[in-house]
């Protein structure tokens, strides 16, 4: 079955994912794949806050992202 890949900002508290395909550039995308954050990883939401931030759990650890920053992350919804 075939499942479209979506931002990571789309998943609502308690949803996990999968990353597909990270589109960052610079210091934020050398930081979230130095943490692990790569293609393959599971991802689950933990936190929103209205539209300025979210707390994920990726590989044990919890990372804030900005929304922003989240929606050019694509995801896959187990």
């Amino acid at each position: 079955m075939y499942v479209p890949a979506g931002p990571l900002s789309s998943l609502r508290c308690g949803e996990t994912a999968v990353v597909s395909s990270l589109h960052l550039q610079g210091a934020i995308r050398s930081r979230l794949l130095s943490i692990g954050l790569v293609p393959g990883t599971e991802v689950r939401c933990l936190l929103k806050k209205k539209n300025s931030l979210a707390a994920y759990e990726i590989r044990g650890a919890v990372a804030a992202l900005r929304m922003q920053d989240a929606a050019l992350i694509l995801v896959k919804k187990t």
